[in-house]
């Protein structure tokens, strides 16, 4: 009898202690591995005392696919066109104006005019398009572009400011980032994704065949005097 109290105090006892305890740990393991429920936090749930375990955190997610509500994009006024451009560093300010009608019309003198193309490719400031601008080589005109184009390719332009105003009393502001000489078509004005202004002026007498481009990034716009946006153009038919 001494040997199987023994036994039971020695072997027994301690196996089973050691079982228990074993599933306790089983059953803390699988307590810690439950899903946490996604819903609100409850106002009523209780704090944790000594002793106690905190309850896990619960995190309120939004419904699979939501997304922040869109907004709307601004509207940009159908009746708006470039009256005027200047680029101060080169001394160019003039009115721009509608070109005159008829495909074969030569380009007026005293004024910067705005291209227009049939399929609506090219745009006016802030439609998000190619905004393109030309005029003569002349004194009181491009001229300046033109002569800066014959230095190291018109390096010196690059980073100059171009200021062109609106009718609706806007004013946009570009960065010169590119000038082209020598150019036969203005297909990459005509494809532009983004806000741009190209202007263009010529490369000598009529018919010559090449033109300067310069191409400039949008920088910022803003609102301008009703006066600095509507100078008075005084076009003059020149040949």
């Amino acid at each position: 009898m001494a040997d199987l109290a023994d036994r039971v105090r020695t072997r027994v006892i301690p196996a089973v202690l050691t079982a228990l305890g074993v599933t306790m740990l089983a059953v803390g393991l699988l307590s810690y591995t439950t899903p946490v429920d996604a819903g609100p936090v409850a106002s009523d749930q209780p704090t944790a005392g000594i002793g106690q375990t905190s309850p896990s955190p619960r995190l309120t997610l939004p419904p699979l696919g939501s997304a922040a509500p869109a907004t709307a994009a601004p509207t940009f006024p159908a009746d708006r066109v470039a009256t005027r451009v200047r680029i101060a560093a080169l001394k160019i300010d003039l009115p721009v104006v509608k070109p005159p009608p008829g495909a074969n019309t030569y380009p007026l003198c005293n004024v910067a005019m705005y291209l227009q193309d049939a399929y609506g490719a090219l745009g006016q400031p802030g439609e998000g398009k190619a905004t393109y601008l030309y005029a003569h080589a002349r004194d009181g005109m491009f001229l300046p572009i033109l002569d800066a184009s014959k230095i190291s390719n018109g390096k010196k332009m690059l980073g100059m400011v171009v200021e062109v105003w609106t009718s609706d009393d806007q004013r946009f502001l570009y960065e010169i980032t590119e000038v082209r000489r020598h150019q036969l078509n203005l297909g990459d004005a005509l494809t532009a994704t983004s806000e741009e202004l190209w202007l263009q002026t010529s490369e000598g007498p009529k018919g010559t065949p090449g033109k300067t481009q310069v191409v400039a990034t949008f920088l910022s716009q803003e609102a301008a005097d009703p006066a600095e946006a509507h100078p008075a153009p005084k076009p003059i038919v020149c040949g």
